[in-house]
C-alpha cells in the first residue's frame, strides 16, 4: 500500500464512488492493478482546483487580449502589417 493514494471504486454501475470516510480501505474489483487505496488522500481533488485555477486565469489573459486588441493603436499597427503583406 502507498500512503497517500486515494482510488475511487465504482458501484454495480460503474459509478465512481468516493473513499470511505472513516478511512477503511476501499473494495476493489478482483484483479484491480494499482495500489492499494485508502480513503485519507490530503492531495484528493487538486487536480481539479489546478484546472480551476488555470481556467479562471486564461479567461483573465483572454479578457486583457480583447482590451488591448480593441485599442486603436493595435488595431492601427495590425491594419498596417497585413496591408504591407498584401501589397507584395
Amino acid at each position: 500500500m502507498i500512503d497517500g493514494d486515494a482510488v475511487r471504486h465504482r458501484d454495480a454501475d460503474g459509478v465512481a464512488q468516493p473513499p470511505m470516510a472513516d478511512g477503511a480501505a476501499v473494495e476493489r474489483p478482483s484483479g484491480a492493478a494499482g495500489p492499494e487505496p485508502t480513503a485519507l488522500d490530503p492531495e484528493a481533488g487538486m487536480a481539479t482546483a489546478e484546472y480551476a485555477i488555470a481556467t479562471v486565469a486564461a479567461a483573465g489573459f483572454a479578457g486583457l487580449l480583447i482590451v488591448i486588441l480593441r485599442s486603436g493603436e493595435v488595431r492601427e499597427l495590425l491594419l498596417g502589417i497585413i496591408r504591407s503583406a498584401l501589397a507584395v
